[in-house]
């Protein structure tokens, strides 16, 4: 698929898929005769990674450090302790977002409640203008 499809699917823009492909996080497995970047499903799934990874404040160089690690562990000729030492590192990062889903929750919730104090503020003084 085209960088336009692929934008549509992961809700990314043009310019950030491509600013992803300049950092080496997601290449495009092939391009077209014209010279059209070209996109795999697994390309979608990599930059869907990424998509989840942004929000929860992981560097460039941590997308690429997981992604680089679940390549590894996906290739069945890696040997068993590499296996052991890149299960690890995929567990870190799963303890990091983990950590950074509750901060997010907490965040949430106070925004949450502000929202709810200005409401009933606005609802004790009148009805809203039009």
């Amino acid at each position: 698929m085209q960088i336009g499809e692929v934008a549509a699917r992961t809700e990314l823009s043009l310019r950030t898929i491509r600013h992803y492909e300049e950092t080496g996080l997601v290449t495009p497995s092939a391009r077209s005769r014209g010279g059209f970047r070209l996109y795999t499903e697994a390309d979608v799934a990599r930059l869907m990674v990424v998509r989840r990874m942004k929000p929860l404040g992981f560097s460039l160089d941590e997308m690429r450090d997981l992604l680089e690690a679940v390549d590894r562990l996906d290739d069945e000729g890696t040997a068993a302790g590499e296996r052991d030492e890149l299960l690890e590192r995929v567990r870190a990062y799963e303890r990091s977002a983990t950590e950074q889903v509750a901060k997010l929750r907490v965040q949430l919730a106070r925004a949450e409640e502000f929202a709810l104090t200005l409401r009933t503020r606005l609802d004790r003084n009148g009805p809203p203008k039009a």
